[in-house]
């Protein structure tokens, strides 16, 4: 058995996380899932070989990748998740009183099953708002008929399965499927780690032609390549930073503010303050 889990994102330099046990591991059709538990992050999912969430840390991103657009959207009911198997992403996505359905599309039934097992608290799968779709994301957006108010894009690193969550076709796919006040979000890599740059670039590229609105905006996360993470945000109209977004979130954090570890009115402000050094990747 390991002693401990290593990922590497730049030669020799990476991330190393004591291991106790390895908890669940099974190469399905499409990609390698393994769930470890670990000496100081708890239970830890990987999905070939890179970090995907961890129960210590899982928040951050959970929390950063949901509330921002789900706030900046007037009144959001019906929600499209893209991968987000693990079930935080649709757990915080449904803390929002005006979505009524939440519909998941994840690829890997094996993503869900090991999250179900060995990461329990991190979804809320009994919700009944909730449609779980073991589905091709790329193909659903493409062929799917009613429409969203968010679509949020929840996949691993472009490679894989999930190459496809960049490029310029599904991206257009997605403005199509949404409502005429639509938004999306996208987790868009770390700006840190020079080889995600060209799918950073193209994505935002995409985003800014597309969509009428375009934002990049910022996290930290512990356990992701470099700490810090990218997110995207798009809109056919509505600002993330307009008074009645900021108004919308004041009174989200009245209702449920105590229940969330990261998010809250000034780093959703403060998120969109961008380095210079990310200013120009994208």
């Amino acid at each position: 058995m390991p002693t401990s889990y290593n990922e590497y994102y730049n030669g020799k330099t990476g991330l190393t996380v004591g291991v106790n046990e390895v908890l669940f591991s099974e190469q399905t059709e499409y990609q390698k899932v393994e769930v470890f538990s670990t000496d100081t992050w708890g239970n830890l999912m990987t999905i070939d070989g890179m970090v995907m969430l961890s129960e210590k840390d899982e928040f951050v991103y959970h929390e950063m990748l949901v509330h921002v657009g789900l706030f900046s959207h007037p009144e959001p009911e019906r929600v499209l998740i893209i991968g987000g198997g693990d079930g935080g992403t649709a757990r915080e996505v449904m803390r929002h009183d005006s979505v009524r359905q939440v519909d998941m599309v994840e690829i890997d039934e094996a993503v869900v099953r090991a999250s179900k097992e060995f990461l329990p608290e991190v979804g809320d799968w009994n919700n009944p708002k909730l449609n779980v779709l073991f589905e091709d994301g790329i193909q659903f957006v493409k062929d799917v008929k009613r429409s969203y108010d968010v679509i949020i894009i929840d996949g691993s690193d472009p490679v894989g399965p999930a190459e496809g969550l960049f490029e310029h076709g599904f991206i257009r796919s997605c403005h199509e499927a949404l409502a005429t006040d639509g938004v999306l979000v996208a987790q868009t890599e770390s700006p840190w780690i020079e080889s995600y740059h060209p799918s950073m670039e193209k994505i935002f590229t995409a985003l800014s032609t597309i969509y009428s609105r375009s934002r990049m905006y910022l996290a930290y996360i512990p356990l992701y390549p470099a700490g810090m993470w990218s997110f995207s945000f798009a809109s056919k109209g509505v600002d993330p930073l307009e008074e009645s977004t900021i108004r919308r979130v004041e009174k989200g954090m009245d209702r449920f503010g105590d229940e969330l570890k990261y998010y809250n009115k000034d780093v959703h402000i403060g998120s969109f303050a961008l380095p210079n050094f990310v200013q120009e990747i994208i």
